[in-house]
């Protein structure tokens, strides 16, 4: 179901979620980070250093320090491709399921008290 936002809307939803998870989280993600973290999550795998790259439009090794972050949060978990020894592999774990699943609760509950 399609939602209705003004542009003020919805900066200031992402002001409210950004606001909490700053104050919240014990470490907050870059904006990067982040959207690793949804592309993975949210589009079907398999994903690799290389595949997100060139998503995101930015260089391998900043996918790497953005993984060697989420990686070390337990949010993500990397592996060699077996099959072609040149590709590193991206995997979910359940603890970034959980982060995201709050996160979600979060996004639902600010924009629940948005100003009309």
């Amino acid at each position: 179901m399609p939602v209705d936002l003004r542009p003020s809307q919805a900066l200031r939803l992402m002001q409210e979620v950004n606001l909490s998870l700053v104050r919240d989280s014990e470490q907050d993600l870059s904006a990067r980070q982040l959207t690793i973290l949804l592309t993975v999550y949210l589009e079907p795998p398999p994903h690799t250093v290389r595949g997100l790259a060139a998503k995101l439009k930015v260089t391998k090794p900043a996918i790497t320090r953005a993984l060697d972050t989420l990686g070390s949060m337990r949010l993500l978990s990397r592996k060699r491709d077996e099959a072609d020894k040149r590709n590193v592999i991206i995997s979910r774990t359940v603890e970034g399921s959980l982060y995201l699943e709050q996160l979600g609760d979060l996004v639902a509950e600010k924009a629940k008290t948005l100003p009309r």
